[in-house]
């Protein structure tokens, strides 16, 4: 058997209905020099049977169980300190990586020796007939990833911080230990400050327009941050944005910021505003208004770039 190149580590938790579809993304990866540790956080479901007929019928798995449930960027952080080979990724084990992903974003490393590189991503969302319907690369995905960039920067290519996942990127594992990353643990949105210190502390990224990734909106709605609605999730929602938009500010990579928060501004804040304008808990709206204050005062070229009515949207909220 070839020495694996790269361990993805898919963490997962009541993901029985969905796992099989990502671990059978895995088996079908073009490039077959992988390995796998699945790690169950304490399911209720049988989510620790699946990952361990996959462990018992491919080598290429392996199982770790968690004692108690201890979270997703927990989960992650069990998965690293089992990684052993040159390269690391993560699928979450609702989703599906696309046939060629690996070899893309492997490839592209090998061919740069770049820390990380970055791919674009889709959504597959319910179809009302129990079945997914992929959607189409979003502009900030697309803005992020294309055109292909090689050892390129954040400070040369600002809009790259506006791809905050975790699973549309592979990255060198000796990067990792340098830059001293780490999920942020007992919260949820841990995607968000990990990725921007990978972006900052990588000494050059690559990326690619190709999509990587096809990433599920639950169609019974039980992935929790699918509920913005409740205001301990929106807490965790606005909290690592803010982390996020600290870390580019500590690290003087000011166009970045600018991107960061026009993305904020523009998409994250008016998705909230319907739900806070109906919500019966006061304390949303006040979260959210106190959020919008904040961005609102680190904007600086991004204000001359939203027009008229999310200007009016966003002074709206600000009064809360």
């Amino acid at each position: 058997m070839t020495s694996p190149a790269i361990t993805v580590i898919v963490p997962g938790w009541n993901v029985a209905g969905y796992a099989p579809a990502a671990l059978a993304s895995l088996r079908a990866q073009t490039r077959e020099d992988w390995t796998a540790v699945l790690v169950d956080d304490r399911s209720d479901d049988t989510t620790a049977e699946v990952f361990a007929t996959a462990a018992a019928s491919d080598r290429r798995f392996r199982l770790v169980r968690h004692e108690h449930r201890r979270g997703l960027g927990a989960s992650r952080n069990t998965g690293l300190a089992r990684v052993s080979t040159p390269y690391l990724g993560f699928l979450d084990a609702d989703d599906e990586l696309t046939p060629t992903a690996l070899a893309t974003l492997l490839g592209i490393l090998e061919e740069t020796g770049s820390d990380f590189a970055v791919g674009a991503y889709t959504r597959l969302r319910p179809d009302g007939r129990g079945g997914y319907v992929e959607g189409e690369v979003q502009p900030w995905v697309a803005a992020a990833t294309a055109p292909a960039r090689r050892a390129t920067t954040l400070a040369a290519h600002p809009a790259a911080g506006g791809n905050v996942v975790a699973w549309s990127k592979v990255s060198r594992s000796d990067f990792w230990r340098r830059a001293g990353l780490r999920f942020p643990e007992g919260r949820l949105y841990e995607d968000q400050v990990l990725a921007q210190q990978m972006y900052t502390r990588a000494r050059r990224f690559d990326t690619v327009p190709e999509v990587v990734v096809r990433w599920r909106v639950r169609a019974d709605g039980s992935s929790i941050t699918q509920h913005e609605e409740r205001v301990e999730v929106l807490r965790d929602c606005l909290d690592a944005m803010t982390a996020g938009l600290g870390v580019l500010d500590a690290a003087r990579v000011p166009a970045a910021l600018q991107e960061r928060v026009l993305l904020i501004l523009s998409m994250d804040v008016p998705r909230l505003v319907p739900i806070a304008e109906s919500h019966p808990d006061p304390a949303y709206r006040q979260l959210l208004g106190a959020f919008t204050r904040d961005v609102w005062d680190r904007a600086e070229s991004a204000r001359t770039r939203l027009d008229p009515a999310l200007r009016a949207t966003i002074d709206a909220v600000s009064l809360w």
